[in-house]
């Protein structure tokens, strides 16, 4: 696109108050006359972009957003335009608190927990099916939208696999990266569903299954992978969350069960009947 192309494309939406702020840029909360909308527009200085990584990242983001979408728990891209100092990405308009914010104000409901964990799941499905896997899935990049659906956003680690293609490389976020990520082996998109366990664990007891003082203690807790149920966290929650949760939450990855299976859970079609 030529950058008289991304000027008028990018006049055409109204930026207005600063709703979030990242390493690379900025979002504003903006409307679009034409269509008498507001979205959220992220604008990313690439002179922050310092290597070839991280404008990696802004493109598999790109990519992988556009290739997954439409999905009811996928953010998806409007639009997107570049030119010298900036790239811009225009998406939906989320609502301010993430999941972690949700989390952070204590544990989940059972059955809020299980509704919003199945959403997670069949955007997880969804993205396995097509090949993709996200590698980075925590409370903070689970949002909301106005009608409190579930949205798997930033998907600047994603990467594509094949047929029994693996992947490697050390991404993720220390208290949801799996075992095998940080043992510095060959995975495969099972690295997903840990995070999700992980996630799942959080939302249910308001704790992480695994944590330290320090990152290193952080790692070193999820290599030894001791699962445990603390009765004070764990008081009221029922024996099948458990379940699934020893099952996604597993060492070995070969016994770890996928996003589908854990979609068909019982406790996760539970969801449905609440």
């Amino acid at each position: 696109m030529h950058q008289e192309e991304a000027a008028l494309m990018k006049q055409q939406y109204e930026a207005l108050e600063e709703i979030g702020r990242g390493k690379f840029g900025t979002v504003f909360r903006c409307f679009h006359p034409s269509s008498n909308q507001f979205y959220a527009l992220k604008v990313i200085d690439n002179g922050l972009l310092s290597d070839a990584t991280d404008r990696h990242c802004l493109e598999v983001e790109a990519k992988a957003m556009t290739f997954l979408s439409p999905h009811p728990n996928i953010l998806e891209i409007i639009d997107t335009f570049q030119d010298a100092q900036t790239s811009t990405i225009v998406l939906p308009l989320c609502q301010p608190r993430t999941l972690f914010e949700h989390i952070a104000d204590g544990p989940l409901p059972e059955s809020h927990a299980a509704s919003l964990a199945k959403q997670l799941l069949e955007a997880l499905t969804h993205c396995h099916e097509l090949g993709v896997a996200h590698r980075d899935i925590k409370p903070e990049n689970l949002l909301f939208d106005e009608a409190d659906n579930l949205k798997l956003s930033d998907f600047g680690f994603a990467e594509w696999f094949g047929e029994g293609r693996t992947m490697s490389g050390l991404v993720g976020s220390p208290y949801y990266v799996a075992p095998e990520v940080l043992m510095g082996k060959d995975y495969d998109e099972k690295v997903d569903v840990w995070s999700s366990g992980v996630t799942l664990y959080a939302m249910l007891s308001g704790i992480p299954p695994f944590y330290g003082d320090s990152t290193e203690e952080i790692f070193e807790a999820v290599l030894r992978s001791n699962l445990r149920f603390p009765t004070t966290n764990f008081r009221s929650v029922s024996s099948s969350a458990k379940d699934l949760l020893r099952k996604m939450i597993c060492r070995d990855p070969s016994r770890r069960i996928s996003a589908h299976q854990a979609l068909n859970h019982p406790w996760i079609l539970s969801a449905d009947l609440s």
